[in-house]
């Protein structure tokens, strides 16, 4: 059905919706600074890009983590959740943009994975980003997503110690599993690509640099679709916050998808699990102590 759609195609489409975005932007800064808002370049400023740098290098060369260590250090600071997940979003259109572009670039991407997840997923975001905004405390469902994420990190590792070679098989209900990471990703403030990557490597037989160039592809519309939302029904979150994230997320993101390149899969895979029992055993001691 999409075999004639090239990567040139899909990256077209993601140039003209990070344009239209800025669009957006803009004329949104433009309309807060004639109501009197001033935009502060500042310490914390500076912090914050220096986050978004971080967390892309990260998402980047794992498929995973931009959307955790963002919105952990934005709730951290005070931000309330549904304007973190907003101004994380916001900055995740452009990181997961330019990675999205580096990874087609350079043929990380597998498109007939990509479709499976990018359609489900993009209705999974909508879906969460408007229980988030009207209907839910992201905070209740988080523990439960760390302890699945503790589980496959888990998982991951061991097979990777114990050098178990798992035989390729066809993944299935892959685009449950979009909608699962794109309503999880909305609510959370972060986590399709700890849910999808963790989920599809752990079965074995996938390919770790292919499976993280396609997952991160999809992320950039799946991010999109709730941006989109919380725009509407939230508005912008912080004008500092999301300029910072995105200047050192868009400037992280090439960077991260060279590293992936060059990178042997077994590493990888060892450098997936880790990041993921790490981050999950600090989510639930913070949740729960």
């Amino acid at each position: 059905m999409f075999e004639h759609i090239t990567n040139k195609h899909i990256s077209r489409v993601i140039i003209i919706i990070k344009s239209a975005l800025v669009l957006v932007l803009a004329f949104k800064l433009w309309q807060a600074s004639q109501s009197g808002y001033q935009l502060n370049i500042d310490r914390e400023f500076f912090i914050f890009l220096a986050v978004g740098f971080i967390a892309e290098i990260v998402d980047g060369a794992l498929g995973m983590a931009y959307g955790v260590i963002c919105s952990s250090f934005l709730i951290y600071f005070g931000v309330p959740p549904a304007l973190t997940s907003s101004a994380v979003h916001t900055s995740e259109v452009f990181t997961t943009g330019v990675s999205g572009l580096s990874h087609l670039h350079f043929k990380n991407v597998d498109k007939e994975l990509f479709f499976k997840l990018v359609i489900t997923g993009v209705v999974g975001s909508i879906i969460g980003a408007y229980a988030l905004s009207k209907l839910l405390d992201g905070d209740v469902i988080k523990p439960f997503i760390s302890a699945y994420l503790l589980f496959i990190g888990l998982r991951i590792l061991y097979r990777q110690i114990r050098k178990i070679e798992i035989a390729a098989r066809p993944l299935k209900h892959v685009p449950f599993l979009g909608f699962a990471g794109g309503a999880l990703d909305a609510i959370g403030g972060g986590g399709w690509g700890p849910l999808v990557t963790s989920t599809i490597l752990s079965r074995g037989g996938a390919n770790a640099k292919h499976t993280i160039g396609t997952v991160n592809t999809a992320e950039f519309f799946v991010t999109f679709a709730s941006t989109g939302i919380f725009l509407l029904l939230v508005g912008v979150a912080s004008f500092k916050i999301i300029l910072a994230l995105i200047i050192g997320g868009v400037v992280a993101a090439p960077i991260g998808t060279y590293v992936v390149k060059q990178v042997r899969q077994s590493v990888l895979l060892y450098i997936v699990g880790s990041v993921l029992v790490i981050v999950s055993a600090l989510s639930l001691w913070n949740y729960f102590w």
